[in-house]
């Protein structure tokens, strides 16, 4: 019999890609604004390509492609999200991101069990970078934070709207659902 593929981990998702309008424009946010690092680059027959990662072990986590169209109003990306480990980084990018002329929409938010900033990119693809929660809520839910409390207050703010909801439980205890769920083994 063949394992399903959630019980043999055999499936990670690894990078995405993006098709762009003006690619040094892009790179140069990713790269500058981001914190990404410039892995390759070349062309692919007529397109060229740029790749970026901010972990070593990967190749790429993201490719810059050119090709997409100029009249294209809309972005069929709903949002690329990258986890921070601390709110001090979640402050520092929101920071980084406040200064960069070419970013529009930033907002702060919480969704009790994470807290996060979302922010367009120079092409207008939806970002949001995260911090996860030591809780749990079901979602969606969306409410503005302000980032610039202190940590206790922040913490405090995302935990009361966590625990403001009816499946409100610890991360642990959902996680654990999840592995079930998923047929992990513990």
């Amino acid at each position: 019999m063949i394992q399903p593929l959630a019980q043999s981990n055999s499936l990670v998702f690894s990078h995405m890609g993006i098709y762009v309008r003006d690619l040094e424009r892009m790179a140069r946010f990713y790269k500058d604004v981001m914190c990404f690092f410039e892995t390759d680059r070349g062309d692919l027959g007529p397109v060229q390509l740029v790749f970026l990662s901010r972990d070593p072990s990967e190749h790429h986590q993201i490719v810059l492609a050119t090709g997409r169209p100029a009249d294209l109003s809309f972005s069929v990306i709903n949002q690329i999200s990258l986890r921070v480990p601390d709110l001090a980084s979640l402050r520092t990018v929101r920071d980084r991101v406040q200064a960069e002329p070419d970013v529009s929409d930033l907002v702060c938010t919480s969704h009790g069990n994470a807290v996060s900033i979302y922010f367009r990119d120079p092409e207008g693809n939806r970002l949001e970078v995260f911090l996860d929660m030591p809780w749990y809520c079901e979602q969606p839910l969306r409410e503005p934070i302000d980032l610039d409390q202190s940590d206790e207050a922040v913490m405090a703010t995302a935990e009361a709207l966590a625990r403001s909801r009816p499946k409100f439980r610890s991360r642990a205890e959902w996680v654990k659902e999840m592995q079930q769920l998923m047929g992990y083994q513990a």
